[in-house]
C-alpha cells in the first residue's frame, strides 16, 4: 500500500481505529472510578500494538491525576492471573486494551470483572451486551456500511486503488447500566448524556 490516501494496488477498505483510542477509554473510566486507588491496564504482549498502547497509557495516566497498573496476558491462565494481581493491589478500575485476544476471551474478561466487582471499560459494544460495564470504540457498524458503498462503487466500475482508504468517524460509548447497579456504581449524569447506548 502506498499510502492511506493513495493505496495503489487492488486493495481499498475501512480502516477501524482500535489501539489509538486507548487514552480515551482512561478517561472515560476514570470519571467512574476513586482517584486514589490505581487503575489497572491489560495489554496482551504479543499484540501487535502493545508497546504503543502501553506508551500511550502511560503518558495519558499523569493527565486524569492516575496511577496505573500494567499487567500483561497472552492466554487464558494469563488473565486469570491478571485478575489476582489487580485485586491484590485493590485496583479502582481495569481497562482492557484493544486486541483480537481479548476479543475472544470476552465472556472470562467480562465475567471475571463482574465477580470480583471491578469497573471495566472495553474495546467493543460486544462487550457491553455480554455484561461488561462501559465500552468505547470505533463502530463496527458503520465500518461495515462503508465496505459495502466500496463494494458498490467498485462493482459499477471504480478502481480500488482511485478510493482512498477511510478511517473510523464513528465512535459508541455504550453503558450497561444493569451491570453498573450490580456494581453499586452511581453512572455520573454528563457520562450518561455522552453515551451512544444505554443498556438497561
Amino acid at each position: 500500500m502506498t499510502s492511506l490516501n493513495r493505496p495503489g494496488g487492488n486493495a481499498t477498505g475501512a480502516h477501524v481505529l482500535t489501539a489509538d483510542l486507548e487514552g480515551k477509554r482512561l478517561e472515560l473510566l476514570g470519571e467512574l472510578v476513586s482517584a486514589s486507588a490505581p487503575v489497572a491496564v491489560l495489554i496482551n504482549p504479543k499484540g501487535e500494538y502493545a508497546e504503543q498502547q502501553a506508551k500511550d497509557l502511560q503518558a495519558g495516566a499523569p493527565r486524569i491525576g492516575r496511577q496505573i497498573l500494567i499487567l500483561n496476558a497472552s492466554s487464558e491462565r494469563d488473565i486469570d492471573n491478571a485478575f489476582k494481581t489487580l485485586i491484590a493491589r485493590q485496583a479502582a478500575g481495569l481497562l482492557v486494551a484493544a486486541d483480537p485476544f481479548f476479543n475472544s476471551r470476552r465472556e472470562q474478561l467480562v465475567t471475571l470483572a463482574t465477580y470480583h466487582g471491578i469497573p471495566a471499560i472495553y474495546e467493543f459494544r460486544e462487550y457491553a451486551l455480554a455484561g461488561g460495564l462501559m465500552t468505547y470504540g470505533a463502530s463496527i457498524t458503520d465500518s461495515y456500511r462503508q465496505a459495502g458503498v466500496y463494494a458498490g462503487r467498485v462493482l459499477k466500475g471504480e478502481k480500488p486503488s482511485d478510493l482512498p482508504v477511510v478511517q473510523s468517524t464513528k465512535f459508541d460509548l455504550v453503558i450497561n447500566l444493569k451491570t453498573a447497579k450490580s456494581l453499586g456504581l452511581e453512572i455520573p449524569a454528563k457520562l450518561l448524556a455522552l453515551a451512544d447506548e444505554v443498556i438497561e
